[in-house]
């Protein structure tokens, strides 16, 4: 006997757009359609994003480097890691909540009296978080805490060293926890690394720095303002703030999108979607519904367009159905596929020029030249803001000189070079 499924019934939608709304829409959501705001800077582009996802690889830079270049334009690198990361001096009578809780080496001493603008955790991926968030984050952590198995065992006692070595020094990275790996291939943790990245999955150790691309692991404790530092948020508050932030950094989205943002599952959604402030709307041509943030349906989305190069990571086109469906352009990241199977190049860079994306280049550096390994181009009206783009990505890295190797359409090779020419 077969059990019918009983699904409440979805809301009528309150507004119709069309697929070039949506578009709109979605570009002015995460910041490319319209004056980019810099006097908020790079932490106002990790507010308005609400995660910006981390990755070890580095072409032109890495990936949480060229998110916000890609809104904000040439902002210094160093700038960029210190707007994330920097802490800012929070004395004991500030409106924190007072000095935290700390002890130890002077190292702690002073990070208990920092408040840190961002946290590293596990959102779409590994991502950057505003520090405001660490509350509605608490539901993942109380997962992991009841997870009943882990692909590592810890002996006994390797968690609570790991906690007391901290506590004692200060904020430290694996290898000074006593080394990362066992010394066989890169998966083969050492004891502290497991036991560490246990702690910061437990929300009892956090990340809010890296040093030379490595993990710098604190005490939440210390790390985390005191009037941040709680588990009280029961999973559906959690869930409805995930929920209402996705919808907002998307502008509009398909269950599916808003879900697949911080990486909640589809029953999640269901369950917290009409409570979260997000509104129903039908999007023509899209073949499922979607729901939008109210504020992205009050006004006309118009404005500057952005012409930039675009991080494969990037919450604009990290999911491939979006993309497709907003912007018609087919994109996956080929880094992981086998060269020979390749056909846009390993960290292939969508362009994004009059709020469409018309193209993407596979870039490298050699000293001073930046190198355009392959460079697609969707027709001749990409031409101009590819040169455009693949100039000013080579001046925010220090590079004089722009050399293209390939072009998917031979016959546009020679205006792209004499764009490029132009330009200087």
């Amino acid at each position: 006997m077969t059990t019918a499924r009983i699904t409440t019934p979805l809301p009528p939608p309150i507004a119709e757009l069309s697929a070039d709304e949506a578009r709109r829409i979605a570009l002015r959501a995460q910041g490319f359609l319209g004056a980019p705001d810099r006097r908020a800077g790079v932490r106002g582009v990790l507010r308005r994003l609400g995660a910006v996802q981390l990755d070890t690889i580095s072409v032109l830079a890495r990936s949480h480097e060229l998110i916000p270049y890609a809104r904000l334009g040439a902002v210094g690198r160093t700038a960029v890691e210190a707007a994330y990361w920097t802490t800012a001096a929070a004395g004991a009578s500030s409106s924190t909540g007072g000095s935290l809780s700390g002890g130890g080496s002077s190292s702690a001493g002073e990070a208990s009296r920092a408040r840190p603008h961002a946290f590293e955790y596990w959102s779409h991926a590994a991502c950057v978080l505003p520090v405001e968030e660490w509350p509605h984050f608490a539901f993942r952590r109380r997962a992991y805490r009841s997870r009943p198995q882990w692909y590592q065992d810890l002996p006994d006692g390797a968690y609570d060293t790991v906690i007391k070595q901290l506590r004692a020094e200060g904020p430290l990275t694996a290898t000074e926890l006593g080394g990362a790996k066992n010394g066989g291939e890169w998966w083969d943790w050492s004891e502290s690394k497991v036991a560490v990245e246990r702690a910061l999955m437990y929300g009892e150790v956090v990340c809010t720095d890296r040093r030379g691309w490595k993990r710098v692991y604190d005490l939440a404790e210390r790390a985390i303002p005191a009037d941040l530092l709680h588990d009280e948020l029961d999973d559906r508050e959690c869930l409805r703030r995930l929920v209402r932030l996705a919808g907002q950094a998307l502008g509009v989205g398909t269950r599916a999108d808003i879900a697949d943002y911080h990486r909640l599952k589809g029953e999640q959604f269901d369950a917290v979607v009409a409570d979260s402030g997000l509104v129903p709307v039908r999007v023509q041509g899209w073949d499922k519904p979607a729901w939008a943030d109210p504020e992205a349906l009050a006004s006309a989305a118009r404005g500057r367009h952005r012409t930039t190069l675009l991080s494969p990571f990037d919450s604009l086109i990290w999911e491939r159905a979006r993309t497709e469906r907003i912007f018609g352009f087919t994109h996956r990241l080929e880094a992981y596929v086998p060269k020979q199977k390749r056909i846009h190049g390993y960290f292939a860079m969508p362009l994004l020029a009059g709020g469409k994306l018309m193209g993407r280049v596979d870039p490298a550096r050699e000293g001073s030249t930046l190198v355009a390994k392959q460079v697609s181009l969707v027709s001749p009206k990409a031409v101009a803001p590819m040169a455009q783009a693949l100039r000013e990505a080579a001046e925010w890295v220090g590079c004089d000189a722009v050399r293209i190797e390939r072009v998917d359409r031979p016959e546009l090779g020679p205006a792209l070079s004499s764009a490029l020419a132009r330009l200087g």
